[in-house]
């Protein structure tokens, strides 16, 4: 157990002697609270939240069912000996064919590769797509984009080239080089391993097309599978060669059952059964999940444990509220569904459904636990021969575990809530999806449409920007969202009318009648998301092309509405100039995204932000164009992150007048799921626990004690160690400090603020009261399931007797101290 230190020894009271040092002072704070620098926004104090690891879909959104249309393909691949890992994979003429998707993969269980010699025949049906090929060296893989492990080496068809990279839960371009790539045609890509060195041959060339020793972070030996990015392609004829043996695989479908990936089939007895992942008629989407009993005794059925088969967490006598749909053919009996232990041998509640027609009809349940389980499951099963279809299951609890009645977790909620935020922007790389559509999100949730997303191949509509808006209003934060730049300049202004407009207005009228006569009142609305992120200089044209066409669709149904870019900012793109002077008197803010992982990452944003500026003011003179930073990203959520983000903070609140708001991501994160590498939540969870991180706290803090007015605030300290940003109140009657230490050892500060602490001498004044909360520990320290509160701020009183008085802080830490005139 870490034990928070306050501050470093002791403060005097005020009748009390000298101040005891616990060393002679390094530092020093002088503070000038009549000299106003800036204004303050409470937009200061935000968070983004996207479904980049399971958010939202597993997280906030009260689903309890992971997998609620059956669109998740079966796990079992349609090749003996493999496993696929997203994607659709289907074999035809002899050849493996995969459809265009973001990461799908195919995982070989056997052999394991370090030196020896992969191959394989690929095909493009088309130059549409990105690339494809062999992924070799593969460990820990997972479905999601880059949730794996491993080398790539890939033809891209559209750009003539093959490319060589490395994945850590991340993606690493290593090499690339011009390729003869056709589409519609058959080409052999041969890799070649010995230890850290990748030779990689094309077609029938004798030299190799490309050549790489990897000497910086070489990869063990590692399965071999396939993989596409966004690309339509075919393979055939994978070979191996390993220890002296070859394998060549024979591309056999296997035959049996099938059950959508996130469902388990069941049975009791010995009953005889077949599943059928069926595309057939289903009542949403692409799928439903049929069911057949063909004879014997006993039950057979489909079983669903929650995001990543964790379970479903249930307590005794909390009641759950849920509904599927369901048809038959010659099913004659009821089907029932239950909420059991994971393994089936005790059932806590059962409800059977009765009446079954061949139509789809929809079927609501209720089901009230006799007992406590934390990794429980969702169950359903027939009990005599026939057939029966099953699609869209929705459960969650009710009454007072929903926040504010809304279909979203309330212990989320309430923790989102606790920490203060006063902004949350809805975006991130999600919006970017080719379907991330806004009117596929709102009316029935059993009818949106499942859709292909950026970061899971399946993603849900089931929580959407209308359900973002209602979180929000509920829990008086201000929103933000980010749509896709190619939503048409019809289906943007109807977003504007459908948000914003009378009921009177269509599709205000719209918005009514699916249950909030009242318009939202939106303010802000982010046009894409990281634009132009490679540098492109056609995406950034497109972009600017985009965003004045949505704009002037848009803007007559709320001239009132800001509007955000989201053009990657670069400085010495001519571009952004173009663009900023071109969207002058349209656009509000430019969203500006930067790393926040290190100690002293701040420094780059100060940069960032004063060039930022200055660059308005020489481009666009007179100009209105703020900045926000949507985005501050990493990869940790310890207290280095924790200092990392309070330093940042400190920097964005000292250009307040020009910052509008600042951003954490991710606010959320599930316990062990870091699929697509953006480990930084701010708040945890799992089944039946949520619990704060460390930079949930600094954002607590800095929250719980905004004042508006930036004053003068001096720090003279060892390597720029302390930062420190000051505020007061508009009466000037109450101060706050807020002090970051970004280093191993503790600083003693000689404090000096003036008009509160005038005289040196403190038998001349009363003292002035201090309430301060210290957040500190190891910067690789995080809380954890077992220990929640293992780094949580530690609170004190204190009353300052005088000026120049010592105040040590401690190492690693963020001090927040509130002054109050008596």
């Amino acid at each position: 157990m870490i034990t928070l230190a306050l501050l470093a020894l002791s403060f005097l009271s005020g009748t009390c002697g000298p101040a005891p040092q616990a060393s002679e002072a390094d530092s020093k704070i002088h503070v000038r609270p009549a000299q106003v620098v800036n204004h303050i926004t409470p937009y200061m104090y935000g968070a983004c939240i996207e479904d980049v690891n399971h958010e939202i879909y597993g997280g906030l959104y009260a689903q309890r069912i992971f997998g609620e249309s059956f669109e998740e393909p079966p796990t079992a691949a349609p090749i003996p000996g493999w496993q696929q890992f997203g994607g659709n994979w289907q074999v035809q003429d002899g050849a493996i064919h995969v459809a265009a998707e973001a990461g799908a993969k195919l995982i070989r269980a056997q052999p394991v590769v370090g030196n020896g010699t992969v191959s394989c025949d690929i095909r493009f049906a088309d130059l549409q797509g990105d690339n494809a090929g062999l992924i070799l060296c593969v460990s820990d893989p997972h479905t999601g984009a880059d949730n794996w492990t491993g080398y790539e080496i890939s033809l891209r068809a559209r750009s003539k080239s093959l490319i060589l990279g490395r994945h850590h839960n991340n993606w690493e371009p290593l090499k690339e080089v011009a390729a003869p790539i056709e589409a519609e045609r058959w080409h052999h890509l041969r890799v070649d391993l010995r230890g850290p060195t990748l030779q990689v041959f094309l077609d029938d060339a004798t030299p190799p097309i490309l050549e790489y020793t990897d000497t910086k972070d070489p990869l063990p030996a590692g399965q071999i599978g396939l993989r596409t990015w966004n690309s339509n392609a075919a393979f055939r004829n994978v070979s191996i060669t390993t220890n002296g043996k070859s394998v060549v695989d024979k591309l056999i479908t296997t035959s049996g059952s099938t059950v959508s990936g996130m469902w388990d089939a069941i049975t009791t007895g010995g009953v005889k059964s077949h599943d059928v992942w069926d595309g057939a008629n289903p009542y949403n989407s692409a799928h439903s999940q049929q069911i057949s009993y063909l004879g014997g005794t006993g039950t057979t059925g489909i079983a669903n444990r929650g995001l990543n088969r964790w379970g479903i967490a249930v307590r005794k006598g909390q009641p759950f509220a849920g509904h599927l749909y369901l048809r038959q053919s010659n099913y004659k009996g009821p089907v029932t569904v239950a909420l059991q232990s994971a393994d089936g041998s005790r059932t806590y509640a059962q409800q059977r459904i009765a009446s079954l027609t061949s139509d789809w009809t929809r079927h609501d349940f209720t089901l009230t636990p006799n007992s406590t389980d934390p990794k429980a499951r969702f169950a359903l099963w027939l009990d005599r021969p026939g057939t029966v279809w099953v699609d869209q299951v929705y459960l969650s609890e009710t009454g007072k575990s929903l926040f504010h009645g809304l279909p979203v977790r309330a212990d989320i909620g309430d923790k989102l809530v606790a920490g203060g935020l006063t902004f949350l922007r809805y975006g991130g790389t999600m919006v970017n999806a080719p379907e991330y559509r806004w009117k596929k999100m709102i009316g029935s949730r059993d009818k949106r449409p499942q859709y292909a997303g950026h970061w899971y191949p399946q993603s849900s509509n089931g929580f959407g920007i209308e359900e973002f808006i209602q979180f929000c209003e509920s829990a008086h934060i201000e929103p933000a969202f980010a749509i896709n730049i190619e939503e048409t300049p019809e289906d943007a202004a109807d977003l504007v009318e459908y948000l914003n407009g009378p009921a009177t207005s269509v599709w205000g009228g719209k918005r009514a009648a699916n249950g909030h006569p009242k318009p939202y009142h939106v303010h802000y609305i982010e046009i894409g998301n990281e634009e132009a992120l490679d540098g492109s200089t056609s995406w950034y044209r497109r972009y600017l092309e985009r965003f004045k066409l949505l704009y002037a669709a848009m803007r007559p149904h709320d001239p009132n509405l800001n509007y955000v870019i989201a053009a990657w900012w670069r400085p010495d793109e001519p571009l952004c100039k173009q663009i900023a002077q071109e969207l002058n008197g349209k656009a509000a803010l430019w969203d500006v995204h930067v790393d926040a992982d290190n100690l002293r990452d701040a420094d780059r944003v100060d940069l960032t932000l004063t060039q930022m500026q200055e660059l308005f003011g020489a481009w666009i003179p007179g100009t209105k164009m703020r900045a926000c930073i949507f985005e501050e990203n990493g990869d940790r959520h310890d207290m280095q992150r924790a200092l990392g983000h309070a330093r940042i903070l400190n920097v964005t609140q000292r250009h307040g007048d020009f910052v509008q708001m600042d951003c954490p991501a991710n606010c959320l994160q599930p316990f062990g799921e870091n699929d697509n590498g953006w480990n930084q939540g701010q708040v945890f969870f799992l089944p039946d626990k949520v619990w704060a991180m460390p930079p949930y706290y600094v954002q607590q803090l800095a929250a719980a004690n905004h004042l508006p007015l930036r004053i003068a605030c001096e720090v003279d300290s060892p390597d720029h160690d302390l930062d420190c940003t000051a505020t007061r109140s508009e009466d000037g009657n109450t101060l706050v400090l807020m002090v970051v230490n970004s280093s191993a050892k503790s600083h003693a500060a000689i404090l000096k603020i003036d008009d509160f602490l005038q005289v040196e001498d403190r038998s001349l004044q009363p003292p002035v009261p201090a309430d301060v909360w210290t957040l500190t520990g190891d910067v690789k320290a995080v809380n954890t399931p077992g220990a929640l509160e293992r780094l949580h701020p530690v609170y004190t009183r204190l009353d300052l007797a005088y000026n120049g008085m010592t105040i040590t802080f401690a190492a690693y830490s963020y001090t927040v101290l509130r002054l109050q005139k008596r």
